[in-house]
Order: C-alpha cells, then sequence, then structure tokens
C-alpha cells in the first residue's frame, strides 16, 4: 500500500490518497482522480477498482500522464457547456474530466492478447491514476517503443484534427487557412501541411504563432495587431483561400471564415460552438449562396471509433496514423508541451490555460508518483 497527503496550494492537508497494485486475493485498488463538482472548481476524489471484478478482455492500468483537451474541459470547468446543468447530459455536474491518457498494463484478463503487463498503452481515459479498459470495445493503442509517453498523447488531438482534412476536398497546392492555434488548431495546420496544401495559421497570441512557425506552417498572422483579412488577400494574391478551417469554435467567427474564403471554396467548423451569438441568418446564408461556398462541420464522432474492413475512416485508424506521425517526427509536438504539473495543481493548470494563453497551451499530468 502507497500512501501520500494531497495539500491545497495553501499547505492546507486536502485528503490521504491510497494506492495499491496487484493485491493478493483480488483485494480492491484505490485511486485518486480530478472532478469538477461546480463551476470553477476542482477536486480530486478517491475511489477503487475491484481485481477481482476484471473480465476476461480487460486491463488495469496504472496511469503514467493524462492530456487536458482544453476547449472540451474549459467548456466544461467554466460552464460554457450548458450541458452541466442538464440532467441527462453526459457532462452533467459534478463531471469527471478527461479522454487522454497513457498507462502501464499493471493487470489484464486471461483472453486479452493484445498487451503484456508492462506495456505502455494509450487510451480514452479520464485524469485518474488507475484504470479498467475493455481492450475488444474500447480504443486502446501500445505506444510505439522509443516514443515518449507525454508525446503519444498528442495523438489524441491529432485525430479530432484529421476530421476537418478527411471531410474537406482540399487537394495539392490548395490555400487553406486555419483560425484559432491551439492544440486542435495547430494539428490541423500541420496536418493540411502534410497533405501538401499551403496553409496559413491565424491566432491572437504571439506564442502560438511561434509555435505554428517551430511546427512548420509557412504563413502566420497575428489577429491581434493585423487585418486577418488584409493579410490573407496579400498572402494569396487577392483570391482568397480554397479553404478555411474554424478551430476555436467561436460562431461570430463565421462572417470572417466566408470572407476570406474564395468563390466555390469550403469553410469547416472543427471547434465546437458553444457562446451564443445573435445575427441575421440571412446575411451569412445570402453570402454562402452567392460565392457558393460549402460550410461542413467536422466532430470526430461522425466515425466509428474502431476500425473495421467496411469502416473507411475510423478514430481508430486515425489515431495510428496519427501516431505514426508522432513517432517518425513529421508531426510535431514537442513545441506544443508547456507545462508538466502534478494532479494537485490541476485548478492552476485549467487557470493558466484560460486566462494566460500566450503561456499554457499544452499541459500534462504527471500520475507517475501516485
Amino acid at each position: 500500500m502507497i500512501s501520500t497527503l494531497i495539500s491545497s496550494a495553501e499547505g492546507a492537508i486536502i485528503c490521504e490518497v491510497r494506492f495499491s497494485l496487484n493485491l493478493p486475493g483480488g483485494q480492491a485498488m484505490t485511486g485518486k482522480r480530478v472532478v469538477v463538482p461546480n463551476r470553477f472548481n476542482v477536486e480530486l476524489e478517491e475511489f477503487t477498482i475491484d481485481e477481482s471484478s476484471i473480465g476476461p478482455d480487460e486491463v488495469i492500468l496504472k496511469t503514467r500522464y493524462t492530456l487536458i483537451s482544453s476547449g472540451t474541459e474549459l467548456a466544461i470547468y467554466t460552464a460554457l457547456d450548458k450541458g452541466v446543468y442538464q440532467e441527462d447530459s453526459w457532462c452533467r455536474y459534478p463531471f469527471r474530466p478527461g479522454y487522454i491518457a497513457v498507462g502501464e498494463v499493471i493487470l489484464k484478463g486471461e483472453r486479452v492478447r493484445k498487451f503484456e503487463e508492462g506495456e505502455l498503452v494509450f487510451c480514452y481515459k479520464n485524469h485518474a491514476s488507475i484504470a479498467k479498459l475493455n481492450t475488444e470495445k474500447e480504443l486502446c493503442l501500445k505506444v510505439p517503443e522509443g516514443l515518449d509517453p507525454k508525446s503519444a498523447l498528442f495523438a489524441r488531438m491529432a485525430t479530432i484534427a484529421m476530421t476537418s482534412l478527411r471531410k474537406s476536398d482540399v487537394e495539392l497546392g490548395d490555400t487553406v487557412a486555419v483560425i484559432g492555434l491551439g492544440l486542435v488548431g495547430n494539428m490541423a495546420a500541420q496536418l493540411f501541411t502534410l497533405a501538401g496544401a499551403e496553409v496559413i495559421g491565424v491566432d491572437l497570441f504571439r506564442r502560438r504563432l511561434e509555435i505554428a512557425e517551430e511546427c512548420g506552417i509557412p504563413h502566420v498572422v497575428n489577429a491581434s495587431t493585423s487585418d486577418v483579412k488584409e493579410e490573407i488577400m496579400g498572402i494569396t494574391s487577392g483570391k482568397g483561400v480554397d479553404l478555411t478551417v474554424e478551430a476555436i469554435g467561436k460562431p461570430d467567427l463565421v462572417p470572417l471564415t466566408l470572407s476570406i474564403t474564395k468563390k466555390n471554396g469550403e469553410v469547416i467548423l472543427l471547434g465546437t460552438p458553444r457562446e451564443d451569438w445573435q445575427t441575421n441568418a440571412t446575411e451569412i446564408l445570402l453570402e454562402i449562396h452567392r460565392s457558393g461556398i460549402s460550410l461542413k462541420g467536422a466532430l470526430e464522432w461522425v466515425y466509428p471509433i474502431l476500425h473495421s474492413e467496411r469502416a473507411g475512416h475510423s478514430i481508430e485508424r486515425n489515431t495510428i496514423i496519427a501516431m505514426k506521425l508522432i513517432a517518425e517526427g513529421r508531426l510535431k509536438v514537442e513545441p506544443l508541451l508547456s507545462h508538466v504539473v502534478r494532479p494537485e495543481r490541476m485548478k492552476s493548470a485549467y487557470e493558466g490555460l484560460l486566462n494566460r494563453k500566450d503561456e499554457f497551451t499544452g499541459v500534462v499530468i504527471d500520475w507517475t508518483e501516485d
């Protein structure tokens, strides 16, 4: 049994967390996980997994690292997603956030052949020190040997971003503008570059633009100091781009996306719109109608999670591709990792991502000492 005291930033003891591995006789493993009980609050809670309950296709993981998905998690932390107050919502308070994890197999069921004990597994699990995973029903992949497990986490964000590439009609040599260069937007810009497009990245924050350049994005526009439309028209010799990807989820940016996209081009909404926005929809629809622009949504869940021969694209296949690109160094993730923090610093991580966007980009939670 391992015991650790969790304290607040001020030094007050919050709780004692116990964690045990491979206990004889099917005893419970006790760990901790992050919970958002209500708006702007984050806590650590204790929970258990009973060893004797492990199924033949299941494994139990000792989590190494998890990655904060800032768009989704901050929307819940701030209650921007109104589902937090709805009884039947998937994100109703109290909510246990996170869906990107790498952990070590410490116990496996009798039918598990994909993994051996001691191997590292990438999966869609929340911010918790231990997890139980069904290897036949849930997405789970072995982390390639030699790949830093912290880098492997970013395959999840690349998979989200890849949906915009899959849904687009972009061809070699086309121009693409990506509005918003957070984790998902940066990954989208890199993927379109790898696909042979000439990419223009747009953001308000200087550091994000610098990171985009470090990741090989050929053009960047600072929306806080420049006229975005004017800059993009200059880069494209007045033609506009073939495709604009809105990677933030701000509905009021739709008019901008239409204004920089050429006739018969595309606009893809990659970011999830959550904010209320009142406008004259007729003007927007008229612009789409007159310009022949296609407006598309790009939510990753339009694809099946697990791959099959009939599936074509799937989240699993996209993840395998993303992991390979990261392992080969073609999809750059190191510049995106800004902070590695302990679980008890989760609130400060959320606050940094929310209020210090020029400093906080990718934040990994380190569970290795738990």
